[in-house]
């Protein structure tokens, strides 16, 4: 762990002690300053990061229980109880150190279009024009939509099933994601399939979701190197929820990313249910973030529900990757709103919890921030704007609605890249490669690093 001396510089610089309570850990990270390894020359081996900045303005202290009780007949009945303080007041949202007005409210507009667009989703499987289901990011739209915001244009993303409100920040249409669940023939995958799985290589730099949690973290690392192959430092964004970040493949990936020092910025969901299972039964750390430490990359903790930290945080990952630094997790925390999909009731999340969590629902926060703080907003121009949003969500619903189904006949074609489907090129640049050589050392030597 190192000589004394470390562990004492260490410790005044904000590392949390690992006893007492939740609020008292949580606060005293508030002013850390992460130190990421050095990567010039061989690493150092006396340099450690365990700082873990928490940015939020509230430290929720109540946990979930297990009770295990007999029915009836004699069965075991699971179910949960939740312990501690839910009745705290709703925190402020704290001011961003890099937006303008005019950036917030066009976030609050994209996180009113993910809301209305996911409400007309559910709208429409109830109408029985879904095929199969249906997930919601309900409560986690500042997440989705504030994180995509901080990307610059050439820089990459991979949404999960709960980022649809990414996608819209990234130029896809509400109706894009509409007809996807609808199968319909004009969706991006043609109606080839029924949930996310579509992606966009070519203007949006996105990477198609994948089913199997966390295997998008190597590969969105895999785009930052093929990037830097290419001469350039890009930042390349990905989710993974409090339940995925227990995989294999989680660990692998971003070991990969923290070992070559890629530009990664990975969110991690610290959302509070891996399906029906509470955290508590999940992991046993404190925090998702302090998981950093064991990278020797810098970890934050953000409150998932408050746009402007999410974008602050964001917005540095972004930058620290542009600049060569590396990568960042990041831990938003908040609760997943909705069950699991659509099928799922969530009858398990205790009620006093649901409530909590309502109270701090990020729209309604970021509403009440523009209007009645910082007086961006007057009450009639935001009756204006999510007028507009619902008069976009309504003809992005109709275009969904009308386009047909796919012809059976189509469904041969576009399985398999056929000859004279495409090209595939390099995004950036053709890495600059000795002729005559085909070593991996000469050839990382010919390309311009920057």
């Amino acid at each position: 762990m190192g000589n004394k001396k470390a562990k004492s510089k260490a410790n005044s610089n904000g590392n949390r002690p690992r006893n007492g309570s939740r609020a008292s850990k949580a606060h005293l990270a508030a002013d850390a300053v992460v130190r990421p390894v050095e990567r010039s020359g061989s690493a150092s081996r006396d340099l450690r990061t365990y700082s873990i900045p928490d940015y939020r303005l509230e430290h929720p202290d109540f946990t979930v229980r297990q009770r295990v009780e007999k029915d009836r007949d004699g069965a075991d009945h699971v179910r949960y109880e939740v312990e501690g303080n839910l009745d705290t007041p709703v925190p402020p949202i704290r001011d961003s150190k890099y937006l303008d007005k005019k950036q917030c409210i066009e976030i609050y507009r994209y996180m009113l279009l993910n809301r209305k667009m996911e409400v007309a989703l559910e709208n429409l499987y109830k109408q029985g024009k879904v095929v199969g289901g249906v997930y919601f990011g309900l409560g986690q739209e500042a997440c989705s939509c504030a994180s995509a915001y901080a990307l610059d244009k050439d820089d990459w993303f991979a949404p999960m099933i709960r980022n649809q409100g990414s996608l819209l920040v990234r130029a896809f249409r509400a109706s894009d994601t509409m007809m996807q669940y609808m199968a319909k023939a004009d969706s991006p995958t043609k109606g080839r399939d029924g949930t996310s799985h579509f992606g966009d290589i070519e203007k949006r730099n996105m990477v198609s979701p994948i089913s199997m949690l966390g295997d998008l973290i190597p590969v969105m690392s895999g785009v930052a190197l093929g990037a830097r192959l290419q001469g350039r430092d890009i930042a390349v964004m990905t989710y993974i929820g409090d339940g995925g970040q227990s995989t294999g493949v989680t660990y692998e990936g971003i070991n990969f990313a923290a070992v070559q020092n890629l530009g990664l910025v990975l969110f991690v969901e610290s959302n509070l249910w891996a399906y029906s299972t509470p955290s508590e039964m999940q992991y046993r750390c404190q925090d998702l973030a302090e998981r950093a430490i064991g990278y020797g990359i810098p970890g934050v903790i953000v409150d998932g529900t408050d746009a402007c930290q999410v974008y602050d945080a964001a917005h540095e990952a972004v930058g620290r990757a542009h600049s060569g630094g590396g990568p960042t997790l990041i831990e938003a925390k908040m609760m997943r709103m909705k069950g699991h999909a659509i099928h799922d009731a969530a009858a398990y999340v205790p009620k006093q919890m649901m409530e909590y969590w309502k109270k701090r629902d990020p729209i309604a926060r970021f509403e009440n921030y523009l209007v009645k703080e910082k007086k961006w907003l007057i009450a009639k121009e935001n009756e204006a704007l999510i007028a507009e949003v619902e008069s976009v969500i309504e003809a992005e619903r109709e275009i969904a609605v009308n386009s047909p189904m796919p012809t059976p006949e189509s469904a041969e074609g576009g399985v398999f890249c056929e000859d004279g489907c495409h090209e595939i090129k390099p995004k950036y640049a053709m890495p600059n490669v000795k002729k005559g050589t085909g070593s991996y050392k000469e050839t990382e030597a010919a390309v311009h690093l920057k």
